[in-house]
Formats: C-alpha cells, sequence, structure tokens
C-alpha cells in the first residue's frame, strides 16, 4: 500500500470524508495545504452533500489528478486529454469496486441520506468500507504519478 493510501485511511479514520480524506492525503504533491484541502473537498463526502451520488473517494482523486495533470486553458485538445484521464481513473475504479455511486457501493450497508452525518464509532467503520475505497482511490491516484510524474508546472 503507498502511503498516500496510508494517508486517506488514517484521514477517513480520523473523522474526514472520503473525499478529504483522498484530497487531503495528497497535499504534499499538490502544492495544497491540508485545511484547504479539507475545506474544498468538504461538499464531496457522502457521494455529494450525503446525496449518494459520485462516490467521495473517487470525487477526491479527480480533485487530485485536476490539481496535478489538469488545464487551465481553452485548448480543447488538452481538456479532451484531461477528460480521457479521469474516465480511465474512474473505470479502474469500477473495474474494481463495482461502480463510482456511492449508493451503489454501499448498498445494504447505508441507506439514509439526510444531512445528518452519522456518528463515527467502531461500528460505523466495521460496516463501512469507505476506507478500503479511500485506499483504492488513492492507489489509483499514486499509479498516475508514478506513470507522468510531477513536476513543478504540474502543482498549484
Amino acid at each position: 500500500m503507498t502511503e498516500h493510501a496510508k494517508k486517506a485511511g488514517e484521514l477517513f479514520h480520523e473523522g474526514y470524508n472520503c473525499s478529504q480524506a483522498v484530497f487531503a492525503a495528497f497535499s504534499d504533491v499538490t502544492g495544497i495545504d491540508e485545511k484547504t484541502a479539507l475545506k474544498i473537498s468538504s461538499s464531496f463526502g457522502g457521494g455529494m452533500g450525503r446525496m449518494r451520488e459520485v462516490c467521495g473517494a473517487v470525487s477526491g482523486a479527480f480533485m487530485v489528478l485536476g490539481a496535478l495533470y489538469g488545464n487551465c486553458d481553452f485548448d480543447d485538445s488538452k481538456k479532451k486529454e484531461h477528460y480521457a484521464l479521469i474516465r480511465e481513473a474512474a473505470d479502474k475504479f469500477r473495474k474494481e469496486n463495482g461502480s463510482i455511486i456511492c449508493r451503489e457501493l454501499l448498498e445494504g450497508v447505508v441507506k439514509d441520506t439526510s444531512n445528518d452525518p452519522e456518528k463515527r464509532t467502531e461500528e460505523y467503520y466495521r460496516k463501512r468500507p469507505c476506507r478500503e475505497y479511500v485506499e483504492i482511490a488513492a492507489e489509483i491516484v499514486d499509479g498516475y504519478i508514478a506513470e507522468r510524474g510531477i513536476s513543478s508546472e504540474n502543482k498549484i
């Protein structure tokens, strides 16, 4: 397991949501301090505000990939290349876990979509596969970093 995957798992177990756990775990390579990373990614937990849509771990991974390899100009070929990277990362997560949708990943485990976050107890952590998902998402991102590297122009 990579150091980023371990860090993501630890952050999740400390009480941060899936998106926060993944995005903040990569603060050392994105150039975004951990507090800012936690704030930016806080909206994406629970499948985006507990709506159980796209998994927060996946959203966090996309944010890291955007921070490292995204584009900020109007070059359609660069947009196309980045979208292909994001789709490929989604496919890797989907292949390993069956879906990128929170409610599908947690089917039979979680039904509540209210605004109220569940209390983080040992039972909460025992019944949820979320720590594993954040670790897998971080591993996928680390694979791209190993492949592509990080240059000073990649960092924010």
